[in-house]
């Protein structure tokens, strides 16, 4: 069960916080990697539908034994997109990463010519007619 907590801020919106397992990571001895993930949403049901909506389907909050501390209320009220995660929870001398680059797909041997495609859109299709 992931570790996890949350925060009320006087505004009204909430920070919730999540310890999570790595998607497609593990360490170098074969041990499951932890990220911690912040959140920043109007309640707390729309801060775990945020990260459902990125893939991450079965992420939970029962209790509120790992509240954010106010360093990363901090970080996350900063970021623009309010949503940020690292790799070493209590590493302070690890800076905080965007959500896209937890979930960028693993890199391929050879980079698109046609371009960057976003995840979840279709190719584009060839105009030409033969």
């Amino acid at each position: 069960m992931p570790g996890g907590g949350f925060i009320k801020l006087p505004g009204g919106s909430v920070v919730v916080a999540l310890s999570l397992p790595r998607p497609r990571g593990e360490g170098a001895c074969g041990e499951a990697v932890r990220v911690r993930v912040l959140v920043h949403a109007v309640n707390r049901a729309r801060a775990l539908t945020r990260l459902r909506n990125l893939g991450l389907r079965a992420v939970y909050l029962r209790g509120n034994t790992e509240p954010p501390t106010p360093d990363e209320v901090t970080a996350v009220l900063h970021h623009p997109d309010g949503l940020v995660w690292r790799a070493a929870p209590h590493d302070d001398t690890e800076s905080w990463h965007p959500i896209r680059a937890l979930l960028r797909p693993p890199a391929q041997a050879k980079a698109p010519e046609a371009g960057p495609t976003w995840p979840g859109l279709p190719a584009e299709r060839s105009t030409t007619t033969p």
